[in-house]
């Protein structure tokens, strides 16, 4: 019998915005209901897929189908997916979602420029206000919100808890939180 196919939850928003955190406390609770996921974190999967690849449009453009496919493989193969990286161009997604479909989930991780900048868990504002990063989405390349986020949650203004309990309600394919 073969294994149901897995699932995509993929956490886009500017660097800083908290997508890391926020996957990793939705893993440990869907671990707790007896759900497996696996977290594709994108600064941990680029050295691995892309080791030698940039920050250009080409290089950005492979990495994030390259992630795209991975999380692809993987729900093939029946296991769930978190993906948490920045993906700023609304088309990375979009080839996300028509990979992934239907059982795919973009969730914004929205939080204000200010915060992001203040939290700087990476130092990366500090480096690009140092002009050391010159294409850092949201200051130098435009971070394009999504269209149509199945859930969004506001990282600057609510608690990490309750962005999980949103995403657990307003995921379709996980069911009511």
């Amino acid at each position: 019998m073969p294994l149901p196919p897995g699932w995509t939850i993929w956490l886009t928003g500017l660097p800083g915005a908290g997508k890391t955190t926020l996957a990793r406390a939705l893993q440990e609770r869907l671990w707790h209901r007896g759900i497996v996921a696996v977290v594709l974190d994108s600064d941990a999967a680029r050295p691995v897929l892309a080791p030698e690849a940039g920050f250009s449009g080409p290089a950005r453009d492979r990495f994030y189908g390259q992630l795209a496919a991975l999380a692809r493989l993987l729900n093939q193969e029946g296991a769930n997916v978190i993906v948490a990286a920045t993906a700023h161009r609304r088309a990375y997604r979009a080839v996300a979602r028509l990979a992934l479909a239907p059982r795919f989930a973009e969730v914004w991780v929205r939080c204000s420029l200010d915060v992001c900048r203040e939290r700087d868990p990476k130092g990366l504002y500090a480096r690009a206000a140092a002009g050391e990063i010159t294409d850092l989405p949201g200051l130098h390349v435009p971070y394009e919100p999504p269209d149509a986020a199945e859930v969004i949650v506001d990282s600057d203004r609510e608690p990490v808890e309750a962005a999980v309990d949103r995403i657990l309600r307003q995921t379709p394919f996980l069911g009511a939180g």
